[in-house]
């Protein structure tokens, strides 16, 4: 099978960033598209693989965010790559609930044996991760017959209605775009590094906190699902204490919840498991997947227990392009690399070298307050120094120095103080130490 050349795996500088041919791309941006979209960095592409982005000036950009979680087994990895082809040559769409095909039945099984838990399972294909929580939520209700759903504070679930109402962080998710779905109820986040009282029993009285607000506000007989991120993405990376999630599954299974991981960015080898519930045992009644199931195609899943997933009537479900096959094909390519490239222990050992590298700047810049993560998935909070007050100025000045120098980083948080690190997993370690380099001159230039 024919295909393009590799990039080489380095970062190189041919011109300013934005050089001159992506600076006139993107007028014609600005002209074309919604001035409600975002940019994270001003370049255009061209192309990409691996960890390495080639902008239209002919500069090459390490990538650190796998277009948000996304791209885990590298850009145009080969076995996606090889899977579209041959997909797009047999057929492009029949819509699975007109006229089914194999290999959506392929990576629902795959989904059903991957996933925590040796009970039963059954899968539901969609389009994203929005979609793949609106679901949950739907079949978790149907199921319970209960209308409450609880989440928590930090999150962020997506950005179609009921999403909107689940996510937590206002702007600029959520500004001007109510009223929002009813029945959902936020409690509290045990966020360590803001957490107010005792750090040592911070798990206890988070669960203290969160079942009170339950049984007392809502009525835990009225909650159909109990929805969190195992770590949270956009919120800032918080992973919450040890022993709050299994603390959490516990009280939903007593009480008659369905208990839902929204592993959207922490799935798929992101956090040096293969689903970041892993870490502590937890079995979830259902888990939300999308971003990494792929390889950069849209696709999203839900994956439950059997009785549950089937408790729908026949036709509740569905939807024109969910499961397309050209994605199920690129999800099958992308479970495939990261099976055979044992991209798990990979995402741990990327994990090894970003954690010590960060912690290490961390003693050097103040302005650092917190490293947290878990694997390939990590960030730091700038603070103040010598407080804990955010300190978004910093941030801003960080992002556009290393986008100078050819490395591209995210920004997160709910106080928007947070850089985040969302390398693929087949980044190299020389290139990953390269872009940690950079990191570390653009705090010195603070």
């Amino acid at each position: 099978m024919t295909t393009l050349t590799n990039l080489t795996q380095e970062r190189r500088l041919v011109t300013a960033i934005p050089g001159p041919k992506s600076t006139e791309a993107l007028k014609r941006r600005t002209e074309a598209t919604s001035g409600g979209l975002g940019m994270a960095i001003p370049v255009v592409i061209e192309r990409a693989s691996d960890a390495i982005l080639l902008d239209i000036d002919g500069n090459q950009i390490i990538d650190l965010g796998s277009g948000i979680g996304v791209t885990n087994v590298g850009n145009a990895a080969q076995r996606v790559v090889d899977r579209v082809i041959e997909q797009v040559q047999a057929f492009t769409h029949t819509c699975f609930t007109v006229a089914p095909y194999m290999n959506y039945i392929e990576v629902c099984e795959k989904l059903n044996a991957m996933t925590p838990g040796s009970h039963k399972k059954k899968s539901l294909l969609v389009n994203s991760g929005a979609e793949a929580v609106e679901n949950a939520v739907k079949i978790a209700r149907h199921y319970t017959k209960r209308p409450a759903i609880v989440v928590f504070e930090h999150s962020y679930h997506g950005r179609t209605n009921l999403t909107m109402a689940l996510t937590a962080k206002n702007m600029p998710y959520k500004e001007g775009f109510g009223p929002f779905a009813p029945e959902i109820y936020r409690v509290p986040m045990p966020y360590s590094f803001h957490w107010v009282g005792d750090q040592a029993t911070i798990t206890e009285d988070a669960i203290d906190m969160v079942t009170h607000k339950i049984d007392k506000e809502i009525g835990a007989h009225n909650v159909a699902a109990i929805l969190i991120e195992p770590i949270q993405g956009e919120g800032g990376f918080i992973v919450p204490p040890k022993g709050f999630l299994p603390a959490l599954a516990k009280y939903s299974k007593d009480n008659g919840i369905v208990f839902i991981a929204d592993e959207v960015q922490t799935g798929f080898a992101r956090t040096g498991h293969m689903f970041a519930v892993e870490e502590e045992g937890v079995v979830p009644d259902m888990v939300v997947t999308a971003k990494g199931i792929a390889g950069g195609l849209p696709l999203a899943a839900v994956t439950g227990r059997a009785e549950v997933m089937d408790s729908v009537h026949a036709s509740g479900l569905g939807g024109t392009y969910g499961g397309n096959p050209i994605a199920c094909a690129a999800a099958l390519g992308a479970m495939e690399t990261i099976e055979e490239e044992n991209l798990v222990a990979r995402a741990k050992h990327i994990g090894e070298i970003l954690g010590s590298s960060l912690r290490e700047l961390a003693k050097k810049y103040p302005v650092i307050g917190e490293v947290r993560g878990r694997g390939a998935m990590q960030a730091i909070e700038l603070v103040e120094p010598g407080t804990k007050n955010p300190n978004t100025a910093a941030m801003g000045v960080v992002v556009k120095y290393c986008q100078s120098q050819g490395v591209l980083v995210l920004t997160a948080g709910t106080y928007s103080n947070v850089v985040r690190f969302l390398p693929p997993l087949v980044i190299t370690d020389e290139l990953l130490k390269d872009a940690l380099s950079v990191l570390d001159d653009a705090f010195a230039s603070l």
